[in-house]
């Protein structure tokens, strides 16, 4: 008897381990459901809002077009969004918005950058030739920041087996069609982010010095002398040193450039050269980025828009998820 109430007993045991097991893992799996539904949720509703900013980032240059002239940081679009709150569109329900939950919280924020405020590196390269006065500005921006110049020197050479020849040319001769030959099995694809040149030579401390000075277009542009940083028009101008620059961007904040005919009487250097091919004083690519906090949650996403127009299409979109996200 003592043995069958001690077996009783050890199953009754048994059980009720087996019972709690189950019941644990039901609502593991009830709580893991909710998260994910959740996240889901979530992740719908950041894709929705930020498109929206986006949208909204369109209609201000598609409007500043419309105006047309020259494009300058005095304008609508170069003003920043500052941070809005927008918990009520967010809930579920009414009944969830609770005043003071600050689980129930998100805040929005966005800025419109100048992209032709840079150098671009797609300058750098024009039918599979180095441009010698683009190679000039990325070589005086190197030589401000104290960059290794062996890093320009091969990023150009990658840069240029990147962007083959475009056929159709003069014919070679067996010589040259050989080099062209042994280039080809060199060549790598085009970066289309800062980051990717990495691949063409530069160390990460000269990308990370260099990301808010240069981008990367999908064509050819000049530099926006209204909108671009002293280092930029330094570089690109030549005949200014650095104080020259300094004194154009001071000038220009005050009243900004109508003509490419004004920064030459402003900066008062008659040794200066400013050409419709390497400057000017209005845009046409633009970088919208857009951040969206929800609790602790924060969604970033940056998006590069070509203005022609009034037509203002979107070329690329970013998104990176994550409590510190970072982008390029």
């Amino acid at each position: 008897m003592k043995s069958q109430r001690g077996a009783a007993i050890l199953t009754a045991m048994l059980t009720v381990v087996l019972v709690a097991s189950l019941a644990s893992a039901t609502l593991w799996q009830q709580w893991r459901g909710v998260e994910v539904e959740a996240a889901e949720r979530s992740r719908m509703q950041s894709a929705w809002i930020l498109s929206g900013a986006l949208d909204w980032a369109r209609l201000i240059l598609r409007e500043d077009g419309r105006k047309g002239g020259a494009d300058h940081l005095a304008e609508p679009w170069a003003v920043p969004l500052e941070p809005a709150r927008l918990s009520s569109f967010l809930a579920a329900d009414r009944s969830d918005t609770q005043a003071g939950d600050a689980s129930q919280e998100a805040f929005l924020s966005g800025q419109i950058t100048d992209l032709q405020s840079r150098l671009n590196v797609t300058n750098l390269v024009q039918n599979g030739a180095i441009d010698a006065p683009s190679e000039l500005a990325f070589t005086r921006l190197f030589e401000l920041l104290d960059l290794p110049d062996t890093e320009l020197i091969l990023m150009l050479d990658k840069l240029r087996l990147a962007q083959p020849t475009p056929a159709g040319g003069a014919a070679v001769g067996a010589s040259a069609a050989a080099a062209a030959e042994s280039d080809a099995a060199k060549v790598t694809l085009w970066p289309q982010t800062v980051d990717q040149l990495a691949w063409f030579g530069l160390s990460a401390r000269s990308i990370a010095v260099l990301r808010p000075l240069i981008t990367i277009l999908p064509v050819r542009t000049p530099v926006n002398l209204n909108t671009a940083a002293a280092e930029v028009i330094y570089a690109c101008v030549e005949g200014f040193d650095l104080a020259d620059a300094h004194r154009l961007v001071q000038a220009r904040n005050t009243t900004h450039l109508a003509t490419l005919s004004d920064a030459g009487r402003i900066s008062g250097k008659t040794s200066a050269q400013f050409n419709a091919a390497l400057h000017s004083v209005s845009s046409r690519f633009f970088e919208v980025r857009g951040k969206l906090r929800i609790d602790q949650a924060t969604v970033q996403e940056v998006s590069v828009v070509q203005r022609d127009g009034l037509e203002v299409k979107t070329l690329s979109r970013q998104r990176v998820a994550g409590s510190s996200p970072t982008l390029q």
